[in-house]
């Protein structure tokens, strides 16, 4: 993290298409970056949404409580792919089993 508080090893890029937004993230989500995931899967107009997760390397407890708001506010309308490291946290949380969670294949 910089001085400014911004993770130099967090992105989150959305793109809208119509009302479902993707939103690719990279490096680490925990609480000083969990926000911004948030807020980039969020935009105005968007009924749907795709968390890319793939290259997060580091996803602690505020990361998942953004994932559950996100499922919260797209019921049935959320899709997460999830990084090995992403998948792993969401095992040992009971959360594998999740309709929105989309393990690699």
């Amino acid at each position: 993290m910089d001085q400014d508080g911004r993770d130099q090893n967090f992105s989150a890029a959305s793109q809208v298409n119509g009302d479902h937004v993707e939103v690719v993230v990279t490096g680490e989500v925990d609480m000083s970056t969990a926000d911004a995931l948030f807020r980039a899967a969020t935009p105005d107009g968007v009924h749907c949404a795709t968390l890319d997760l793939s290259a997060v390397t580091f996803f602690d407890s505020a990361a998942i409580h953004a994932v559950i708001r996100l499922a919260d506010r797209y019921p049935g309308a959320l899709e997460v792919r999830p990084s090995p490291q992403v998948l792993r946290v969401l095992e040992i949380s009971g959360l594998a089993g999740q309709p929105w969670l989309k393990p690699p294949s």
